[in-house]
């Protein structure tokens, strides 16, 4: 959910988002080893769902992620989920933030929160990834893969993640939660595409729906930072949307980008990816599918119409958001003018789905 230079760097807290930052650092200075003052606060102008601050000191910066204020959908913006899931990936190695510290009190900024360290890097807001050569762009798009990959293959048991979410039923669980809250909020209204696509994906749910491991739900090359010099994946970030779920459909939506115009999220829709020395989607696919141990991966198509669904159901609460005044970011009207287009995208991939008489990574 993405635009460029709209989402670079920081600035002033904006309207609405401000907090008492003299408890901030106090909580700070009690709750975060080696934490010294003053403190300066600045707001990330990306990020669309939790509002995210960068707190800088003489000596080093953190990022701050909390709760937005206002009325808040049930179970939504759960911070403290973010931080437990970073918490246990750490434990595995996989490349996160370090969280040093979540605070549940409500009197200190107003919301829940979390602190976690600042990584510096590079962040490519474009999936195609201007401004790198041939082979490192080729080398990114290897990096994003294996990190993918890695992720699915944690053993969440192990790193304290057992109860992150439930295992099975995935398809089945998550349509119905983004049908309700898509139903439910009325402010955002109804599209036909998106009522239609509803019925198909009910009607076409694969039966194989046990597969489980960690995955992100926001699996984008704009959710990760890279190394400044090195085609090398240093933090995966924005974990709100993270469960225990099917490996395939996280996977399938980080292969939306393949389907997605640019101006709606990092997509690379237009794009000559061979030019470019960007995989193929078939041979991107393929990449992940050696990694996790597969031969194929069935039910492809299902899994792209899925995500394209919970991407427009997703866009949809910002809509919502944006109606009632409680919007994160500055540019979230941006995401509403694109909702029409999502919505149809999201149908088209079920059209297509329908088309395919083989559904592996032989036959995109």
């Amino acid at each position: 959910m993405s635009t460029g230079d709209d989402n670079l760097g920081t600035t002033a807290v904006r309207e609405g988002y401000a907090f008492d930052e003299a408890a901030l650092e106090r909580w700070m200075a009690a709750n975060v080893a080696g934490f010294a003052g003053p403190m300066r606060v600045e707001q990330f102008r990306g990020g669309q769902s939790n509002p995210t601050y960068k707190l800088l000191t003489p000596a080093r910066a953190y990022v701050l992620r909390r709760k937005p204020p206002g009325q808040l959908l049930k179970g939504a913006h759960a911070v403290e989920r973010e931080a437990k899931v970073l918490i246990g990936l750490a434990k595995a190695a996989y490349p996160v933030a370090h969280v040093h510290a979540v605070c549940t009190d409500d009197s200190i900024i107003g919301t829940w929160f979390y602190v976690m360290d600042m990584v510096e890097g590079r962040i490519f807001w474009d999936a195609s990834i201007p401004g790198v050569d041939k082979a490192e762009r080729a080398a990114i798009f290897d990096a994003m893969n294996d990190a993918m990959a890695q992720l699915h293959r944690v053993d969440y048991d192990a790193v304290g993640l057992g109860d992150y979410g439930r295992a099975g039923n995935y398809f089945d669980r998550q349509i119905g939660r983004w049908s309700k809250q898509y139903e439910e909020d009325t402010d955002a209204g109804r599209d036909p595409n998106m009522d239609r696509l509803i019925v198909w994906l009910r009607e076409n749910m694969p039966a194989d729906d046990d597969e489980t491991s960690v995955i992100h739900g926001d699996f984008r090359i704009d959710n990760m930072i890279f190394h400044p010099a090195e085609p090398k994946v240093l933090a995966v970030l924005d974990w709100e949307l993270s469960t225990l779920g099917h490996p395939g459909a996280d996977f399938a939506y980080n292969a939306m980008m393949y389907r997605m115009p640019p101006h709606i999220v990092a997509g690379l829709g237009g794009a000559d990816i061979a030019a470019l020395g960007i995989p193929t989607e078939q041979d991107y696919v393929a990449a992940y599918c050696a990694r996790t141990g597969r031969e194929a991966m069935p039910n492809y198509g299902f899994y792209m119409a899925f995500n394209f669904f919970r991407l427009a159901a997703i866009f949809h609460g910002i809509k919502g958001r944006v109606l009632r005044g409680t919007a994160a970011n500055a540019q979230a009207t941006k995401r509403v003018a694109v909702l029409p287009e999502l919505f149809a995208l999201a149908w088209r991939q079920a059209e297509l789905a329908d088309s395919s008489s083989v559904r592996t990574t032989r036959s995109l």
